[in-house]
C-alpha cells in the first residue's frame, strides 16, 4: 500500500521537477550567454588621421573637465571620462601611439562610477603613456560591480593607437588626461567606441 502512496506522490510531483529543471536550465542558459555577450572583443577600424586621439573605451562620455591629474604629477590637464555599463565592451584600448612608462594601483572602494567621488575613492590602475606629443595618461576605475582591472600590457610596452592594453570586468570607467593644448572633440553625453571614435585632436 506504502509503495503505491509513494509512486502517486512521485507522479504528482514530477511536472514540478520538470518545471524546476526547465527554468534552471534556462537560467544557466541566459547566464552564459550574458558572459559570452560581456566577454566580446570586436574588431574596431581606427581612423587614419594620426593627429586623432581615439576612446579608449566604449560608453558614455560623462565628464569633459580641466583637472589635476592624479597619479603622475602631470599637473593640469583634459579628463575626458567614460563610464561602462554592463551592456558595453570593456576591454580598454590605447587612445594614442606610444610607449608605457608607468602604471600606477590604487586600492580603494567600489562605489557605482556615476558617483562624483568615484574617480578619487574607487580602485584604479593608472597608465603613463609616453607619445611624440607629450605624456598622457589613461585611469582603469573599477565600479560597484566591477571588482577586477586585468592589465594586459606592461611598463615598456609599445601600444598602437587603438591597440587592446586591459579591460575592467563588469561596470567601470576609464579617464583619459590629455594637455590642454588638445582639442576635445566630444562633449558629455556622447556615446563612444573605443579605437573608433575621435574625442580628440593633437594640435
Amino acid at each position: 500500500m506504502m509503495v503505491f502512496i509513494l509512486l502517486g506522490q512521485a507522479s504528482a510531483l514530477s511536472p514540478l521537477v520538470r518545471l524546476v529543471c526547465s527554468l534552471l536550465g534556462l537560467l544557466t542558459a541566459l547566464l552564459l550567454g550574458f558572459v559570452c555577450f560581456f566577454f566580446r572583443d570586436p574588431n574596431r577600424a581606427v581612423p587614419p588621421d594620426p593627429n586623432i586621439i581615439v576612446a579608449a573605451a566604449d560608453g558614455l562620455v560623462v565628464s569633459v573637465e580641466e583637472i589635476d591629474e592624479p597619479d603622475f604629477g602631470l599637473g593640469r590637464r583634459q579628463r575626458i571620462a567614460i563610464f561602462l555599463s554592463v551592456f558595453d565592451v570593456h576591454v580598454n584600448r590605447s587612445p594614442v601611439a606610444g610607449r608605457v612608462l608607468k602604471t600606477a594601483y590604487k586600492s580603494g572602494s567600489f562605489l557605482d562610477v556615476r558617483h562624483a567621488d568615484a574617480s578619487t575613492h574607487n580602485e584604479a590602475l593608472a597608465w603613463l603613456l609616453e607619445t611624440a606629443h607629450g605624456p598622457i595618461a589613461v585611469r582603469q576605475i573599477a565600479g560597484l560591480v566591477a571588482r577586477r582591472i586585468v592589465a594586459w600590457a606592461r611598463e615598456g610596452s609599445l601600444l598602437e593607437r587603438g591597440q587592446r592594453f586591459g579591460m575592467i570586468r563588469f561596470g567601470s570607467r576609464t579617464e583619459i588626461f590629455l594637455p590642454a593644448t588638445c582639442q576635445v572633440l566630444v562633449k558629455v553625453g556622447d556615446r563612444v567606441q573605443g579605437a573608433a571614435t575621435p574625442i580628440a585632436r593633437w594640435t
